[in-house]
C-alpha cells in the first residue's frame, strides 16, 4: 500500500493521459474460481479483496459496494465522500471543489490521487488490507496507476438506463442532521427493446429526519444529465481497459436494493456468506 500511495504523489504531478467482456455467468464462474472468503472455514475479515465498483453516477454505487464492505470486512473507498468531506473543511482545495461540483463537471485526476493518497495512508496506518474502490479510477491513467501497483481482483460495473439514473439522482435526499441518505423517488419504468421493466420503491426516512431533509446542490436535472454525458465520454474507456483483462463483470440491476442484493451476492459467490453471517448474528 505504501508504494501506492508513493506513486499516486508522484504522479499526480503529471498531466499525460496515457475487449474482452464477461457476461453475467461468465463472471460468476470466473468469481467462483477465485479464493474469495465464502468458504465455511474462513471468517470474511480473515481474507482481503481488491475490487473496484464503475458505474454512472446514482446507479448505487455506493450502496453495493458499502454493504458488500460490511460482508467482507474490508473498508469501502469511496472518492465520492472524499470529496464531499473536502467540501465540508475548512482546507485549501474546498473552493476549487465547491465550483467544479456545482458545475457538474470532474474533478481533476490531480485533486483526486492527493484525496486517495491521503486516505490510503491513513488506513495503512490503522492497519488495514484490502479494499473495495468506489469511483475511483475514473480516467485509463488512473486504472494504469492502480495495475502498476497492485492486482485488483475484480472490477463490478453497475449498469441502469439513462432514464432511471435520472430519477434516481433527482429523488436523492440527505438528513441535514444525522448525515443519512435516503431517496423519495418511485421508480417504475417500462422495459424497451426486450428488457425487463425496473420497479424501484422509495427509500423513505424515518420520522424524525423528514423536516430535515436537504437535495444535494448538484442533484438538479440539468447536472445530472451533464454528469452522465461527461461519464459516457470519458470514464467509459476504463471499462474497456478492464474487459481487455477479463476483470469486468457488468451487471444489469433488476430493480431496487430487494430485487438487485441477492442476485448480485449470486453473482459473486457470496449469498451463502450472507446466509451463514446473519445466522450467526
Amino acid at each position: 500500500m505504501a508504494a501506492m500511495i508513493r506513486l499516486f504523489r508522484s504522479s499526480s504531478s503529471s498531466s499525460s493521459l496515457i475487449s474482452r467482456s464477461l457476461s453475467t455467468a461468465a463472471a460468476s464462474e470466473t468469481v467462483k474460481s477465485r479464493s474469495y472468503p465464502h468458504s465455511t472455514s474462513v471468517e470474511p475479515k480473515a481474507k482481503s479483496v481488491q475490487w473496484v465498483f464503475l458505474g454512472c453516477p446514482g446507479v448505487g454505487k455506493g450502496t453495493y459496494a458499502s454493504r458488500l464492505s460490511t460482508l467482507l470486512g474490508v473498508p469501502h473507498i469511496a472518492t465520492g465522500d472524499l470529496v464531499r468531506d473536502e467540501l465540508k473543511s475548512s482546507g485549501p482545495l474546498s473552493k476549487q471543489l465547491a465550483e467544479i461540483v456545482n458545475q457538474g463537471k470532474l474533478v481533476s485526476d490531480e485533486i483526486i490521487l492527493n484525496l486517495l493518497s491521503k486516505r490510503l495512508e491513513s488506513g495503512e496506518a490503522k492497519g488495514e488490507a484490502g479494499f473495495i474502490l468506489d469511483g475511483f479510477p475514473r480516467t485509463v491513467r488512473q486504472a494504469e496507476i492502480l495495475t502498476e501497483v497492485t492486482d485488483i481482483d475484480l472490477v463490478v460495473n453497475l449498469k441502469l438506463p439513462e432514464r432511471v439514473l435520472v430519477e434516481k439522482c433527482l429523488g436523492r435526499r440527505i438528513c441535514s442532521e444525522c448525515g443519512k441518505n435516503f431517496n423519495v423517488a418511485s421508480i417504475d419504468v417500462a422495459g424497451e427493446n426486450g428488457a425487463p421493466r425496473i420497479s424501484m420503491a422509495p427509500l423513505n426516512p424515518p420520522s424524525q429526519c423528514i423536516s430535515k431533509l436537504i437535495t444535494r446542490a448538484d442533484d438538479t436535472e440539468a447536472i445530472v444529465k451533464e454528469r452522465l454525458s461527461i461519464y459516457w465520454d470519458k470514464s467509459q474507456p476504463v471499462e474497456d481497459f478492464y474487459r481487455s483483462q477479463g476483470k469486468l463483470l457488468e451487471f444489469d440491476l433488476p430493480g431496487g436494493i430487494p430485487e438487485s442484493w441477492p442476485k448480485l451476492l449470486e453473482v459473486l459467490n457470496l449469498d451463502e456468506q450472507e446466509h451463514k453471517l446473519s445466522a450467526a448474528a
